[in-house]
Formats: structure tokens, sequence, C-alpha cells
């Protein structure tokens, strides 16, 4: 269930609400004249929202290479890279 708080708890109780997203990792969500405004979450979960944004961002990008034939057999990619860790 979403942590939703006003405005308001955001400016007269930050330590409760910071507490709170260090210690279970997920966001509260801020009202503003009882709708919804911003979501307030450590810099912790924001790193690995980011990350795991841009993990899925990378693999799209290889679905979409398979998709369209740009792979190579499993073999030779690793010759390659076993040549190039030799130099």
């Amino acid at each position: 269930m979403p942590n939703i708080r006003s405005s308001a708890d955001l400016r007269n109780n930050y330590n409760d609400i910071s507490e709170f997203c260090h210690t279970y990792s997920e966001p509260v969500f801020i009202t503003k004249n009882g709708k919804g405004d911003l979501a307030v979450m450590s810099i912790e979960t924001y790193e690995q929202l980011a990350g795991r944004f841009e993990l899925y961002g990378l693999i799209r990008e290889g679905m979409v290479d398979v998709q369209a034939g740009n792979t190579r057999p499993l073999s030779e990619a690793i010759s390659d890279l076993r040549s190039r860790r030799k130099r």
C-alpha cells in the first residue's frame, strides 16, 4: 500500500518521512491541495531505480539486435574476447 502524505507533513515531519524512505526503500507520495504532486525516495532507492531503467534499456537494445539478426555464434564471441585479453 503506498505511503501518501501531505505537503504539510513533509514540511512538519521531514525526519519521519526520511526515515521511512531509508527503512523501507520505497517512495512516499506527497499531495498538494489533495492531489498528487511529488514522489520522495532515498538516494539509494533512486539509484537502484535508475540503474534498473538503464539495464532495461540495454536489454531492449539487445533484443532489437537479436530481432534484426545482428548476432554471431557464442564460440566466435568468446574467441574474440580471449584474443583481446591477450593483447
